[in-house]
């Protein structure tokens, strides 16, 4: 059984290996798997997983069972808005259909009392997590060609979801 905490600095390197598991399952098919690994390097690194944790107005979880983390999930709330940018949510592909993503999803809605809006950014052919987050009541509010950090030429489908905040 997974229990959904705050990760800790002692964590990055098994949230590294989520994220580069899971990264290499899901996305290599759609960019290949060199660029894959360069995307795993700039984004997944465990400098950039510190950072995350150090942020301001962020949240950074995992699921544990004490024996691995199973999944993973990085949202941040920006300053003078009410809105909460889910910015990651990824489920080691050996654990996915446990309920960790719902789980993890669940907690971070709790995490930022006053927050009006959760958005995030999921790639248009990762149909699987476009169902999941739409099934979590998130709806396709738009489109950009730079998904993530800076310049990134990867597409991304825009969803949000009011929150009760």
């Amino acid at each position: 059984m997974f229990f959904v905490r705050s990760a800790s600095s002692r964590d990055i390197p098994a949230i590294r290996d989520v994220l580069a598991e899971t990264w290499r399952a899901t996305y290599a098919p759609f960019y290949g798997a060199a660029r894959v690994e360069e995307i795993i390097a700039d984004w997944h690194s465990e400098a950039a997983i510190k950072a995350y944790m150090e942020r301001p107005n962020g949240e950074f979880l995992v699921a544990d069972d004490g024996k691995q983390i199973g999944g993973v999930a990085f949202a941040s709330h920006a300053p003078g808005t009410h809105v909460v940018s889910l910015h990651q949510l990824y489920v080691r592909p050996a654990c996915q259909g446990l309920g960790i993503g719902r789980d993890l999803f669940a907690e971070i809605e709790t995490c930022f009392p006053g927050a009006q809006t959760l958005s995030l950014e999921v790639d248009p052919g990762n149909e699987p997590a476009i169902a999941f987050y739409q099934s979590h009541g998130m709806t396709e509010t738009g489109r950009t060609d730079n998904c993530g950090k800076g310049e990134s030429g990867i597409p991304a489908v825009i969803m949000t979801k009011p929150l009760l905040g």
